[in-house]
């Protein structure tokens, strides 16, 4: 019986340390088989992540020569933009040196124009002041004389008035009024031509001398002109009419010679003149 037990005990034993083996063995084979497939799930993550990075390679690469060819046509695109605006700007400069030439013939030209204008002036001032010095010479060369001899009974009145015996009023006058007898002799002040004889409504027979283009001398109150005609030339001191007393305005006074200078058409006083 005992024996049976012990048997028993030793085949239950035997069977105890079977199981543990088998499930030893088991645990084992079971962690391999874990541990397989740990190493064998990190092997394809890692050949994931190998393809992956691959694939980022050729994407980077891919982006590489996308880039290089954008670069490519960029550089293209500014080289050519570049050659149409250095066109642009070579027409712009030679336009604007174009322009810049033409102001600078225009301003030229004004310059020139004003520097002619200006020398033209001058040379127009100069002649005006030589015919000016010319005309002052060839006036200081002019000396007049007395046309008859005799006092002055009426003096010359532009600024003041002289009375009038024969208008009973006072008046300007133009002249000097010269006593002389009726025929005496009226000679020439100074060498001119008779520019006209005519019978003025106010002094009577006239006689006017031309000297120059700037002075004249009037004779008035005349008896006769029987000497001269219009358009002679006389000398100073030649004859050219005789006293009278032909002046309507001057009728009450004195046998006289009425004698006028004009300068420019301007009446002057003679006493400044006359010797």
């Amino acid at each position: 019986m005992k024996r049976n037990m012990n048997l028993k005990k030793v085949g239950e034993t035997n069977i105890n340390d079977k199981i543990i083996s088998y499930a030893v063995v088991g645990a084992i084979i079971v962690a391999i088989i874990i541990i397989s497939l740990l190493l064998y799930s990190q092997q394809i993550n890692q050949d994931v992540q190998d393809e992956t990075m691959t694939l980022e390679q050729m994407t980077n690469m891919i982006g590489d020569t996308s880039n290089n060819v954008e670069e490519t046509e960029s550089a293209s695109t500014k080289i050519g933009k570049t050659v149409e605006e250095s066109e642009a700007e070579n027409q712009l400069e030679e336009e604007s040196t174009q322009s810049q030439t033409t102001q600078n013939t225009s301003s030229n030209q004004t310059v020139e124009s004003n520097a002619n204008a200006t020398e033209n002036t001058t040379q127009n001032t100069t002649q005006n002041v030589t015919s000016n010095q010319e005309t002052t010479q060839e006036v200081k060369e002019l000396s007049f004389q007395r046309p008859v001899e005799g006092d002055i009974i009426k003096e010359f009145a532009q600024d003041n008035l002289v009375y009038s015996e024969t208008l009973e009023e006072w008046v300007t006058h133009n002249g000097i009024d010269i006593k002389a007898d009726k025929t005496t002799v009226v000679k020439a002040a100074e060498a001119g031509v008779i520019k006209s004889i005519k019978n003025d409504p106010r002094y009577g027979l006239t006689i006017v001398i031309e000297h120059d283009d700037v002075y004249q001398t009037v004779y008035s109150n005349l008896l006769t002109s029987e000497f001269v005609v219009e358009g002679e030339t006389v000398e100073k001191g030649q004859s050219i009419g005789t006293v009278g007393n032909s002046a309507v305005f001057e009728i009450a006074d004195e046998p006289h010679l009425h004698f006028e200078i004009l300068k420019n058409s301007v009446p002057e006083d003679p006493t400044i003149y006359i010797q």
